[in-house]
């Protein structure tokens, strides 16, 4: 193998002079190009284009902050925290929060500023895994295909707000069964009686009623279809032009769900109830401590709540300027994430107590995470309020800005395929209209751093001037890969049947599941088996090779920081 390093150019100013590393590929075919050292000030791309960056430095917090706080942190944290001893779940929830949530977070905004690629990109650190990259990218794709719909129902309940009356108030409409009650004192304790909250979400929105499982799936609807198809529109004008126009999106979609949160809150402290509902939020029961799954609900949570793992915290930070703060921008982002989650708390548990109080049952019967919460227990709540129907288009014009952030797919794959890059409102088009095609099944009636943590610090150190304390490196090195794998053996361990109700879904369509959860994951062996198979030379050869390659570079890179 021979390298060659390029002459240091001179510089009059202090800090990290520009090297350029040249790697000539050896007789096994193995080959590795590195950026190395460059200018704090450069904004050139690795591939040698000038890459885009965000217009202003607010813009990539918003967007940052915008795909962190999503519909989690409504509809799941206030529930857990409830349910797993108030006040005391925030014990585990803030440990597994500084010793995973926070370096992962740091540690992907700081990967993708350095190398300025997407999730598939940063892995030219250890080209091997690069499967990883596209196993991120997949699962980014499979999420959109039923978040979107989420965003769909939200927006279909926006439109039903606009009617004359709220349509979920009585029985009296064509979707209701015998079963439907509006006697609201004994309602919740009859195993028998529905709510017409509950009937308009699963006969009058879903038609659920209209199939017998996932067998039977039946034609779109096609109210829930244009739903789906304007939420498409809308993502396609937020990202057709990069991060130019996303930039500017977030403006409204970042900060509308605090405003409605913050008025919903004034507004539900008023109501009779609220405040046993937020004594309730807030009772301390440390002894739930004990309990071996409230550990795992707040490791579960963490990971959901900051989107850790998804590729879009990377994809988000290669478009920063190369000398960005990346360390004091993953601290305040993720801290007011977490800050998001317990202020949500508040406004939702404010009107569980005001249900708790008018229906004259327990709170346990009226409290409940998912879907539930936020399109059952939160629009009856809101229907018997004074000027419900503003209150409700309030509510739901905040779960539409929630969920509408994510670009990781299309950076990723742009990044990774250079000639994407001229037609980037084709591609984006051909992903938005993909995304729509396969959503449709979801409207029919059934509802460590391979690189080294010391190299790794060493690039942070070059872009801030701050390398990561002894902290910050252990938990990278191993209390976060420990933290991973604890969290996939849970998953598996924990496992149980997907139910709607009372209904159990087939052991097909269990292990449809399985296979598009195996389809993502397999790419990382498959990727490396690839590479493998694809140069020249054994396995040795090629370990021991690729291994001495990544060595002189770290050692060219040392001795020239030095």
């Amino acid at each position: 193998m021979s390298s060659a390093i390029a002459p240091v150019k001179p510089s009059g100013t202090a800090g990290p002079k520009e090297v350029e590393l040249i790697l000539v590929k050896e007789q096994n075919g193995v080959q590795f190009t590195s950026s190395a050292l460059v200018s704090p000030s450069g904004q050139t791309h690795p591939s040698g284009e000038e890459r885009e960056t965000w217009g202003k430095k607010i813009d990539f917090l918003l967007s940052v902050i915008g795909f962190a706080v999503d519909l989690a942190n409504v509809w799941r944290f206030p529930y857990l925290c409830y349910k797993n001893g108030g006040g005391a779940f925030l014990v585990p929830y803030l440990f597994f929060m500084v010793i995973a949530g926070m370096p992962l977070f740091y540690m992907e905004l700081a990967l993708g500023q350095y190398n300025r690629e997407g999730a598939a990109g940063v892995w030219k650190i250890c080209p091997i895994f690069k499967g990883v990259g596209f196993t991120v990218i997949l699962i980014s794709l499979y999420v959109g295909f039923y978040y979107n719909v989420i965003i769909a129902w939200a927006l279909f309940y926006l439109f039903s707000c606009f009617s004359g009356e709220l349509p979920w108030i009585h029985c009296n409409n064509t979707w209701n069964s015998p079963n439907c009650s509006d006697l609201n004192s004994t309602l919740l304790n009859d195993t028998y009686k529905t709510t017409p909250a509950l009937e308009y979400f699963e006969r009058g929105m879903l038609h659920l009623h209209e199939s017998s499982g996932i067998d039977d799936l039946g034609l779109p609807r096609w109210q829930l279809t244009s739903c789906l198809a304007v939420v498409i529109v809308v993502l396609y004008f937020s990202l057709w032009k990069g991060v130019k126009t996303s930039g500017k999106v977030v403006w409204i979609t970042a900060t509308m769900p605090y405003v409605v949160l913050t008025v919903l809150l004034l507004r539900g402290v008023t109501l009779p109830g609220a405040i046993d509902g937020i004594k309730a939020y807030l009772s301390v029961d440390f002894l739930r401590l004990c309990d071996a799954q409230v550990w795992i609900e707040a490791a579960t949570q963490i990971c959901f709540s900051l989107g850790v793992g998804f590729g879009v915290l990377i994809a988000f930070s290669s478009y920063n300027k190369f000398s960005n703060n990346c360390y004091r921008d993953a601290i305040i982002t993720s801290s007011i994430n977490s800050l998001t989650s317990f202020f949500s708390g508040f406004v939702i548990f404010s009107f569980l107590g005001y249900m708790s109080h008018k229906h004259n049952v327990a709170l346990d019967k009226v409290a409940t995470d998912g879907p539930g919460l936020v399109f059952i227990i939160y629009p009856e709540a809101i229907a018997t309020l004074p000027g419900s129907s503003v209150w409700a288009v309030i509510f739901f014009i905040m779960l539409l800005t929630l969920g509408i952030d994510s670009a990781s797919v299309i950076t990723g794959l742009i990044d990774e395929f250079k000639f994407l890059h001229k037609h980037r409102e084709l591609f984006t088009l051909f992903i938005v209209v993909s995304t729509f095609l396969i959503s449709l099944i979801c409207v029919t009636n059934v509802p460590c751093v391979c690189s080294g943590v010391d190299r790794f610090s060493d690039d942070i150190q070059e872009m801030i001037g701050q390398r990561p304390g002894l902290y910050w490196r252990l938990c990278w090195k191993f209390v976060s890969p420990c933290f991973l794998l604890f969290m996939v053996v849970v998953s598996f361990a924990t496992f149980n049947p997907p139910k709607y109700g009372s209904y159990y879904f087939p052991t097909w369509a269990t292990m449809l599941g399985w296979c598009l959860s195996i389809s993502s994951m397999i790419m990382v062996p498959l990727y490396a088996i690839y590479k493998f198979c694809s140069l020249p030379g054994s396995f040795c050869d090629v370990s021991i090779s690729y291994s001495s390659i990544c060595k002189t570079i770290y050692q060219d890179e040392l001795s020239q920081a030095t």
